[in-house]
Formats: C-alpha cells, structure tokens, sequence
C-alpha cells in the first residue's frame, strides 16, 4: 500500500479564497498533510485583504509559504511581509499573521509528538 498523497494546491488555494470571501471570519483552513499520526501538518489558510488571524503562540518549528496574494507576519514590534513564492520562517515569539490583499498561505508544521511505530 503506497503512502503517496496527492493534491493541487491550486484548486485549494481558489476552493478557499471562495470560501473565505464568502465566511463572516473572512477566513478557510484546511490541512493537506497531518494529523495524529504525523510530525508533519501542512494547513491551507485563506484570508481575506484586511483581516487577520490574531496574535497566537507559535506552534513549534513552522514556515509559511505565500501561494497567493500578500501577508504580513508580526512578532512583537518585529514584521515580515511576503507575497506569493515567498517562504517565511514563523518566529518562536507570540504572533500574528495579516492579509494585506486577498492571500493563501501553506502552514507546515513540526509537532513535538513522535507517532507511534
């Protein structure tokens, strides 16, 4: 049995944007890769231009890869901007993520859980 998965990355990134037009949040997610069993989660965030995620913890060892629009991340008086094809590396501090137009980013992180062998 193959662990292979496979999914385009454009159709999610149009499917979410919809969704997230559409949402009173102004935002979709949806994890590709990960979950109990995995280290490794990757989760498509759509976010509207002008809406944020809210300052949060940082999950650990994490980057984010811009796969449309234009993003702002923001740690403490520090900010980073990225547009699509950037990759940015999550900062260990508290922080927030802003969409300064319409964006998707790919969330990939490394959780401090082993699975189960």
């Amino acid at each position: 049995m193959s662990d292979v998965h496979a999914a385009s990355l454009t159709s999610l990134v149009e499917e979410h944007l919809d969704k997230a037009r559409s949402a009173d949040a102004g935002r979709s997610a949806h994890t590709t890769y990960g979950g109990q069993e995995h280290r490794l989660r990757q989760t498509l965030i759509a976010l509207v231009g002008g809406r944020r995620l809210g300052e949060h913890e940082s999950p650990g060892e994490a980057t984010l890869q811009v796969l449309s629009g234009s993003v702002r991340l923001h740690a403490g008086t520090e900010t980073w901007d990225g547009a699509e094809g950037d990759l940015l590396v999550i900062p260990s501090d508290r922080h927030d993520l802003e969409a300064l137009t319409d964006a998707v980013v790919l969330l990939t992180v490394v959780t401090g859980t082993r699975p189960a062998t």
